[in-house]
């Protein structure tokens, strides 16, 4: 499908009930007929948002999780199809490997991809969930080169340069930062997006959880690394921002011919930067 020159995109930073999926799917598509209506070609909701994230044993865990297949994802994917929009999401995802932290993007065709979170911490349901085990893939979607980590993931900025070299033009990641995540919030996603010429978009969920506070703080970051929007609160709130591909697929930056060069992949020397990739 041929790129448009500028991408409307949401994130909602929003609430969560606790083991909830039914309640937290009607919740999200209510928002996203909201942002569609707005014109959101894409919107992105939080980690886990249809399930919950503090959970304090497997059992319970597994008791909330989802197939992919579940009634809640397909009523998502009629919702995108009836909207004639797309939308990325957390999910607790029930496999036969066992628990995964899930992302999947669904647009007006239905389920386009999913990841599944690599890095986990001692946190939350991914104390039961196992890595995934797929590597990064930049999935294109209506013309819209897309990478999509969650949550801890970013912390590794590897994962997002993968995604960047392989033409992403945007990284999302939907995200449960608790109250101890606040510089992260603050400084790494306009980083990963600085240091890769991408868009970067981080959308946290707000709310207590047993005993866990959420700082909300989401953001969509241009390619130079400033704010295109900021929730700077722990509050609901949808974000917007337009984005334009050909700004994140132009690596060389001049700003001063012959004077002043910058190009974020081809200045890279990688023959010095074997020891990233050893245990």
């Amino acid at each position: 499908m041929k790129t448009k020159e500028v991408y409307q995109i949401a994130g909602v930073q929003m609430p969560v009930v606790f083991a909830e999926p039914l309640r937290n799917t009607a919740t999200v598509i209510e928002h996203l007929q909201s942002t569609a209506g707005s014109g959101a070609d894409l919107t992105i909701f939080p980690e886990c948002v249809l399930s919950g994230y503090c959970f304090s044993d497997a059992e319970s865990a597994h008791a909330a999780a989802l197939d992919a297949d579940s009634s809640e994802i397909h009523r998502l994917i009629e919702c995108c199809r009836d909207l004639n929009t797309s939308a990325i999401f957390g999910f607790l995802e029930r496999t036969e490997q066992g628990l995964a932290n899930t992302v999947a993007l669904l647009g007006p065709i239905g389920w386009i991809a999913s990841y599944r979170k690599i890095h986990l911490p001692k946190l939350g349901l991914d104390r039961f969930t196992r890595p995934g085990d797929q590597p990064f893939e930049v999935v294109e979607h209506l013309g819209l080169k897309i990478g999509m980590l969650v949550c801890y993931d970013c912390s590794f900025p590897e994962t997002v340069r993968v995604l960047a070299l392989q033409g992403a033009d945007i990284v999302v990641l939907p995200t449960n930062w608790p109250v101890t995540s606040g510089c992260t919030a603050d400084f790494v996603p306009n980083c990963r997006a600085l240091e890769n010429n991408i868009y970067f978009a981080a959308v946290d969920r707000v709310g207590e959880e047993n005993g866990f506070t959420f700082i909300g703080k989401s953001k969509i970051c241009a390619p130079n690394g400033r704010d295109l929007a900021f929730a700077n609160h722990d509050r609901f709130e949808i974000l917007r921002a337009e984005i334009q591909p050909a700004i994140a697929r132009q690596k060389h930056l001049v700003h001063v011919p012959n004077q002043h060069e910058v190009h974020r992949f081809a200045d890279r020397r990688p023959q010095f930067y074997g020891r990233i990739s050893q245990s």
